[in-house]
């Protein structure tokens, strides 16, 4: 199929589509932590994603004499892992929390290369300078690999200062984790690691581009896949120009929002709500003033006995804490709602463009 024409080809796929298949799906899963999508991986895919993944460590410079600790959440930090001992003659995955675990883990194994999130390393920065009292390069890193979200602006740079350290961004599956493309510097765009496995796509129809003019969907078609070679998988970022190559994503639409590296779904949010009484409305703020993002869910009520009501709070905060593992702050407004209205997004660091689709432009 040509880009931007038979569409009817393909499966097109979202998110939501993968996670309703989830109860039919067979063999090894990659589940994220709501579950929201379920990417099924035989030992041929898994294989595949490993490899892709070493390739990509490869681009960044990452060899035989190097130690690679990964600073991943679970399950891409095993895949990352793994496809790190393919390439380096050490390889380990502690997870992204805890900071000062990391510099001892770091410090313990040897490591030269670290592979975490933008925000990740950028709290590690931070944290060695301001907490610790500790000077990075003492760390002895030689190489950084970021991915997972979308970096801040000079991002790579800055850290490839502070750490006098080789930095190299990453784009990986949001639904395997295993790495897609790769670049060394902000204002490059992505380099696929194979052909015709990273395409973009109109946001208002199921149309494949031969470039971004504007906006553009970010997707994945994954023809030598086992389950899924038949389908066009929506990423759910978004990218805007130039008119040559793929660019790195700078936004992000649908029903999904990325926080830390998490997808947070929505519409489990607005589902899990719906069942407390009282709940007219809610907004889910997003900003990233420092190093890490910061996600505040505020609740309106439609009556005013509940606004000061500990057991309601409290019944929101268990709620929310059941939704997702990054921390999300719950706050009730002050002004009641009688009239319910759909959950909103604000999102200050400027990532999310919108629930629908078709209405970005």
């Amino acid at each position: 199929m040509t880009a931007g024409s038979g569409a009817g080809a393909y499966r097109w796929l979202t998110r939501d589509d993968l996670g309703a298949a989830g109860a039919a799906a067979t063999g090894l899963l990659h589940v994220p932590p709501d579950a929201s999508g379920v990417f099924p991986l035989a030992p041929a895919d898994r294989e595949a994603e490993e490899e892709l993944t070493a390739a990509a460590l490869r681009a960044a410079g990452v060899g035989g004499r190097d130690r690679v600790v990964v600073a991943l959440a679970e399950p891409a930090g095993a895949l990352w892992a793994s496809a790190a001992s393919r390439v380096a003659a050490a390889a380990a995955s502690v997870g992204p929390r805890g900071r000062m675990r990391l510099h001892h883990a770091l410090s313990a194994l040897g490591a030269t290369t670290l592979v975490a999130t933008p925000t990740g390393a950028m709290d590690f920065l931070a944290r060695l300078h301001l907490e610790f009292l500790l000077d990075p390069l003492d760390l002895g890193l030689r190489h950084i690999v970021l991915t997972g979200e979308i970096a801040s602006k000079r991002t790579l740079g800055h850290l490839a200062g502070e750490f006098d350290a080789e930095v190299h961004e990453v784009y990986s599956s949001p639904f395997s984790g295993g790495a897609l493309a790769w670049r060394a510097a902000e204002d490059e765009p992505l380099t696929p690691l194979a052909d015709g496995l990273l395409r973009l796509a109109a946001l208002g129809k199921d149309e494949l581009l031969p470039h971004a003019p504007g906006a553009a969907e970010l997707v994945i078609t994954p023809a030598g896949h086992s389950a899924l070679g038949d389908a066009v998988l929506r990423t759910g970022q978004v990218a805007r120009g130039p008119a040559d190559g793929i660019p790195a994503p700078a936004h992000t639409v649908g029903e999904h929002v990325l926080v830390r590296g998490v997808w947070l779904s929505l519409p489990r949010i607005g589902r899990t709500l719906t069942k407390i009484d009282g709940v007219a409305r809610w907004e889910l703020g997003v900003s990233r003033q420092g190093t890490l993002d910061a996600a505040v869910l505020t609740v309106t009520f439609n009556r005013a006995s509940l606004v000061g009501n500990p057991m309601w709070r409290s019944r929101l905060q268990e709620a929310v804490r059941a939704l997702t593992p990054i921390s999300l702050a719950v706050e009730i407004a002050p002004e009641v709602a009688e009239t319910p209205s759909p959950g909103m997004v604000s999102d200050l660091r400027g990532h999310h463009l919108g629930r629908d689709r078709a209405l970005v432009t």
